[in-house]
């Protein structure tokens, strides 16, 4: 069933066009190419204000002499020349201004939620901010590089229009003042409406782009269970919602179209009467009510237009907001104002203390409770227990992706919250269960998590993690490209190059999250020993089910329940009893009768 659209944060939303204010802190840099665009806007509206002047001395002159009458016709060529000169610059300006724009605010949202935490992703599917930064910036640059100048425009040549108008004809131009407020109030009320059906149309092209992205990350565990009717039905009806979505919008912006073009160009017919009945009592030229006929034209085509282009503002002021929930979305993970440095080199001591820790999803249980672990130096230390007894938790605590509620979490004897985020974590190597491959060459996959390693040292991680092998013979080696989440490899060869990644960091942390579970027998002890070298000298922490791979550890700490109920070394827990020694004779076992 099609989930209803999502907002980040419960909070009013304006029902003003005044949500476009948030955009000028990005236009603020630019605040002359702005002053350029609105003189050339200026101008172009000044020039068209002038086009029923020549066309009234053409009409009432064309009497006049050959000479004069030529005279007319080039000073107006001569306008229009300049017309569309401004017209061009007014346009290229206006553009430029709006991708640049347009560019800063992609930058400045995807710089902010590239940088918060994993429970913002808890509440907001990553295709919804994909669509933010796509679909709605690209209303921004509409509105920015030509609904707005456009407005601008067609609002000074209606003040303009008014004035001359005025001028030309004070009693018709009274006439159609009367019609003012007949015109304005259903683009009030209308235009309200639109705004909400806008940014609701909005949400449910975000939920869509949610859906599919969802979908197209999984889709072979889609197919490989046979649900691809189920998914294309979900996806049809998020599509429908949002089709249905932007036919209210259409409709009640048809709805505002049709009233105000009627009313606009009723009242200017009979404004027109009016005035074709002064020229026949010769109180009025011709000329003059061509002059009229045309500036009324022009004031009727600006209001015609200012309520099209409310329109587009409204669904701009929607997309700002979204756009601004990103920008200002709290996170409960923040650096500090003035951060502790974590002193170099870091020596690897780390330090949990009576830590107590619920995810948000689940704030009746507790991941971890009353947790107190000190890690020395150098110290290889190895967490196992069944799953869910909390494993994981302490490396996501450990890299600061979480706070615990209570107790605190240490590097080196300093509270993961008094430093930066960024400071400790680069003394950090990680190897996840599920090792994240980019769309990129092996090579800069390698190199991630050091940018300014050489190809040799590159070279050495992966001989060093045992991948050197099936990088060369992929047919353009170290610059294969290994497409998206690295389908071109198998699992175990995916983990190897997440391995190459962290001997290449070369950090004094090491954190091994089931960093062997997808690897064949021989890989493994491969990868093992390789393991084995790099932890040397290193405060190494292992995640594993399988505890051959955690034998050799300095101790040994098992989990259950979110609690520590044992540690020590192998020998000593098998001797023990209790969940290790049983856990150990499982798998001990199993392993024996397989080999057999």
């Amino acid at each position: 069933m099609a989930r209803g659209p999502k907002v980040i944060e419960d909070r009013p939303t304006t029902k003003r066009i005044g949500a476009l204010r948030a955009l000028w802190p990005f236009i603020r840099p630019y605040r002359g190419l702005l002053a350029a665009a609105m003189v050339a806007l200026a101008v172009t509206a000044g020039i068209s204000l002038t086009l029923p002047l020549a066309v009234r001395r053409v009409v009432d002159g064309f009497d006049a002499g050959a000479h004069l009458l030529d005279q007319y016709f080039g000073a107006a060529l001569a306008i229009v020349a300049a017309l569309a000169v401004g017209t061009g610059m007014r346009y290229y300006l206006v553009t430029r201004l709006g991708e640049r724009v347009v560019a800063d605010i992609r930058k400045a949202v995807f710089d902010r939620v590239i940088t918060l935490s994993p429970a913002f992703y808890e509440r907001v599917l990553t295709g919804e901010i994909i669509s933010r930064i796509t679909t709605d910036t690209t209303l921004i640059q509409s509105v920015i590089g030509s609904s707005v100048s456009i407005a601008l425009r067609n609002f000074l040549i209606l003040i303009g229009g008014m004035v001359m108008l005025v001028w030309t004809s004070a009693k018709l131009s009274g006439l159609m003042l009367v019609l003012v407020p007949v015109i304005v109030i259903p683009i009030v009320v209308l235009g309200r409406r639109l705004r909400a059906l806008s940014r609701e149309n909005q949400d449910w092209i975000a939920q869509s782009a949610g859906s599919a992205s969802e979908a197209l990350l999984s889709a072979q565990t889609v197919q490989a269970f046979t649900h691809e009717g189920p998914t294309r039905q979900r996806f049809r009806d998020v599509t429908e919602k949002s089709y249905a979505s932007a036919m209210k919008r259409v409709g009640t912006r048809t709805v505002m179209t049709v009233i105000v073009i009627f009313l606009i160009f009723s009242g200017v017919l009979g404004v027109l009467w009016i005035g074709a009945r002064d020229v026949r009592l010769e109180t009025m030229t011709v000329g003059g009510l061509v002059q009229f006929v045309i500036y009324a034209v022009l004031v009727a085509g600006a209001v015609g237009a200012l309520s099209e282009i409310w329109g587009e503002l409204q669904r701009a002021a929607g997309a700002t907001e979204r756009l601004t929930e990103l920008l200002s979305a709290e996170d409960n993970l923040t650096d500090p104002a003035n951060p502790v440095a974590l002193p170099r080199p870091a020596r690897g001591q780390i330090g949990f203390a009576d830590v107590t820790f619920h995810y948000p999803s689940r704030p009746d249980v507790s991941a971890l409770e009353g947790i107190t672990l000190d890690i020395a130096p150098g110290e290889t230390v190895a967490l196992v227990g069944p799953s869910g007894a909390g494993k994981t938790t302490i490396i996501q605590l450990l890299l600061r992706f979480w706070d615990p509620a209570a107790g605190t979490v240490s590097i080196d004897g300093i509270d993961l919250r008094d430093m930066a985020r960024a400071d400790f974590r680069r003394d950090i190597a990680l190897v996840p269960q599920e090792p994240v491959i980019f769309a990129a060459s092996a090579r800069d996959n390698i190199r991630f998590g050091r940018p300014d390693a050489t190809d040799a040292q590159i070279e050495a991680a992966a001989r060093a993690a045992h991948a050197h092998d099936f990088l060369m013979a992929l047919p353009e080696g170290y610059d294969a490209q290994l497409g998206e989440r690295g389908v071109m490899l198998s699992g175990g060869q995916r983990q190897r190059i997440a391995i190459a990644r962290a001997i290449l960091r070369d950090a004094p942390i090491l954190l091994l999250d089931e960093a062997t579970s997808a690897l064949d027998a021989e890989s493994e002890r491969l990868v093992q020993a390789a393991v084995d070298q790099l932890s040397r000298d290193r405060t190494t922490i292992i995640v594993a089910h399988r505890l051959a791979t955690v034998k050799k550890a300095d101790r040994i700490v098992v989990f259950d329940h979110g609690r520590i109920v044992a540690q020590g070394r192998h020998e000593e827990l098998v001797a023990e009893g209790g969940l290790y020694a049983r856990l150990a004779r499982l798998q001990f076992t199993e392993g024996m009768q397989e080999a057999s």
